[in-house]
């Protein structure tokens, strides 16, 4: 059951609705409807065959994730074939297309904002991506306060950040082994939507956890506090993986990773 507040909400992908829309379907699991003013998060299934082409406005940017199926994806002039856990950007102004294989439905998740007159684009953006790419990570995430710590800590690969020359929106990867956490934490100035990818795990929302499984989707507004774990203590029980990221990004994440703040 999904669980509505005013501080935040955790969305089951079971009570998600769907509308049509251009040939595909897609719900809004994030937008204005639950008070959100920086990001939204729709899902979008396209069958087999068909073409997702959304319209874009100049000073848009879009962060997409293949939840399941495969086909290809474009952003601006650039096109690759995609699976599950493949990542795109389109910088602010680029249009993005995903096309599904005749024999194969494409699920994705997309990230939406619109970018703030102060923030100006990358100069070079990394277009593509995969949830598991390693290059960049978060280790050793204690927090910021709101909630008693856990030493066993998640790892957290970023995917799309300032490093790679995204102004607003991020993508991260968190992902836990039985008994890990990504320790609760607010962003002060930035809205958090993420899903949870593989696995089955629990998110925590203002002071209480929801027990979460594949496509399920927090929200939590500036200054909430939200976090994740794997409770469960079987070390051969499978991985639970999250993905999303505050918007507009937080730095703080980067420098406790040691890495730049300043877009590329």
């Amino acid at each position: 059951m999904s669980t509505r507040t005013a501080r935040g909400c955790v969305i089951k992908a079971g009570e998600m609705e769907f509308r049509p829309l251009d040939g595909c379907r897609v719900a809004t699991a994030v937008g204005p409807h639950l008070g959100a003013r920086i990001v939204r998060l729709d899902v979008v299934e396209v069958p087999a065959g068909s073409v997702w082409r959304p319209s874009s406005s100049p000073r848009e940017e879009n962060v997409v994730v293949v939840f399941g199926g495969s086909g290809s994806a474009a952003s601006g002039t650039a096109r690759r074939p995609v699976g599950r856990a493949d990542t795109v950007y389109a910088p602010t102004g680029d249009p993005y297309e995903l096309s599904a294989d005749a024999g194969d439905d494409l699920t994705a998740y997309v990230w939406n904002t619109e970018l703030r007159p102060e923030r100006a684009p990358g100069t070079d953006p990394r277009r593509f991506s995969r949830l598991w790419n390693e290059e960049t990570q978060l280790k050793g995430f204690t927090g910021t306060g709101q909630a008693e710590t856990s030493a066993r800590t998640a790892t957290m690969n970023f995917l799309f950040w300032p490093g790679t020359g995204s102004p607003q929106l991020c993508l991260h990867c968190g992902f836990m082994q039985p008994g890990e956490y990504f320790n609760v934490h607010v962003h002060p100035e930035s809205e958090e939507a993420f899903i949870a990818f593989e696995g089955k795990g629990q998110l925590h929302l203002d002071g209480e956890w929801y027990d979460a499984a594949p496509g399920d989707v927090l929200f939590a507004p500036p200054g909430v506090p939200h976090g994740t774990r794997h409770p469960d203590e079987d070390p051969t029980a499978p991985r639970f993986a999250t993905c999303g990221g505050p918007t507009p990004f937080d730095p703080v994440l980067y420098q406790r990773a040691g890495v730049p703040t300043d877009v590329r």
